[in-house]
């Protein structure tokens, strides 16, 4: 529609699921776009702090290295499915919308059935403006609540011995020595303090609704605690001190008794 405007997420979303048969499954936190049960595209935000707002594509062969060699401001080989040929298309850098349309049917007609290919024209259109992602949408630590957050929870982290910000996965984590003791998250936008606390203190916390045991670490007994809207800084802290006692070495915790 003439003078329509949306952002880039709500285009991609026009642009991919304007071929027939196609559906959108979240997968690995992640939008896939599907025909017939067979993925075509990806739409990655920042993926582990890459800055990327891109589609991964599938993609006809050689078709990858064409466009990565002539045009490597707008198109790159993705992790994980790269080696597989796919191709990854810059959306917030300025790359023409005709363009991306071009690439994500090309993407299409890679896995969509010969009998729903016949019945495609030209690329689908996408009229009026597509305004870029602001920054804070792309990094979310960007966001004036994450940066007072985390800069609070740097300050206690480090005042314990032998600790150090490190990031993992595209977001600030501490260690103490070489182990992870505390860790940041944000899941449905949502801002999360992560620790380990055990499994007798991790099944008596996730009773309050504020704490969650999170994938992957859960079953080692950490939780995660929301902070999205009010952080409890006296009960971050003793969760910290907790966690970083469980990873800390022997002269560590010399030290920090000393401190206290």
């Amino acid at each position: 529609m003439a003078g329509k405007t949306r952002d880039v997420s709500a285009a991609v979303r026009e642009v991919c699921l304007s071929f027939p048969d196609t559906e959108e499954v979240l997968s690995h936190g992640s939008p896939d776009f599907r025909v017939s049960g067979k993925n075509f595209a990806t739409y990655v935000i920042n993926h582990h702090g890459d800055g990327h707002v891109a589609l991964w594509l599938r993609s006809p062969p050689g078709a990858q290295q064409l466009y990565t060699e002539m045009e490597p401001e707008y198109y790159f080989v993705p992790p994980y499915v790269g080696p597989k040929g796919w191709l990854g298309v810059e959306l917030n850098t300025g790359l023409s919308w005709k363009g991306i349309a071009t690439r994500v049917q090309e993407a299409y007609l890679e896995v969509a059935p010969a009998s729903l290919g016949k019945t495609l024209g030209d690329p689908p259109i996408v009229a009026g403006k597509v305004t870029p992602l602001r920054p804070e949408q792309i990094d979310p630590y960007l966001r004036k609540r994450a940066m007072t957050v985390v800069a609070k929870l740097e300050e206690l982290c480090l005042a314990l011995p032998e600790t150090l910000r490190a990031s993992q996965f595209g977001s600030p984590v501490w260690k103490a020595g070489k182990k992870t003791f505390c860790s940041t998250h944000h899941r449905q936008g949502r801002l999360q303090l992560s620790f380990r606390v055990g499994a007798e203190q991790q099944q008596a916390l996730s009773l309050d609704p504020r704490f969650t045991i999170p994938p992957f670490t859960g079953h080692n007994g950490w939780i995660e605690l929301d902070v999205e809207d009010h952080a409890p800084w006296d009960e971050i802290e003793a969760l910290m001190l907790t966690s970083y006692r469980h990873f800390a070495l022997k002269r560590m915790l010399k030290a920090l008794s000393q401190e206290t």
